[in-house]
């Protein structure tokens, strides 16, 4: 089943604005490692699913993954060959706005190894650059 909201007040949303840096949602949160967004973008459903299964058919079912964003944001799309006009097309998917210094996933409970190959995998599904990232060492 697709990521998306269970009800939304609104079903159709203007495309906004990719302006700026992510003020929120920039260090981790659950896990030890992370992928941080370096640029800009939309990220849908499907290519967070298709990250999601990645890193867990890579990790084979050791440690914890999660997902820090969530699609709430739907993008129309008209069907080809169509006049101007005749309104607004249909919710074709759901993305995310990512911003760059966002955390995307996370993961905990397996070696740095193991995790920076995982999250390898993940950012080679989605378009947008990013990094690999750790927590601090608390002294």
């Amino acid at each position: 089943m697709p990521l998306m909201p269970k009800r939304v007040k609104f079903r159709k949303k203007q495309k906004g604005s990719y302006k700026g840096f992510a003020t929120r949602g920039t260090t981790l949160a659950y896990g030890e490692y992370g992928l941080k967004a370096l640029s800009r973008g939309w990220l849908t459903n499907i290519e967070i699913e298709a990250c999601r299964v990645a890193v867990n058919r890579h990790m084979k079912r050791r440690g914890k993954m999660w997902l820090r964003q969530f699609p709430d944001k739907p993008i129309t799309k008209k069907p080809i060959e169509t006049r101007m006009g005749k309104g607004k097309g249909d919710v074709a998917a759901w993305v995310v706005v990512v911003k760059p210094g966002m955390i995307l996933f996370e993961i905990g409970g397996v070696n740095e190894v193991l995790a920076r190959e995982a999250l390898r995998i993940a950012a080679s599904k989605i378009g947008i650059k990013t990094k690999f990232v750790k927590r601090a060492v608390r002294i």
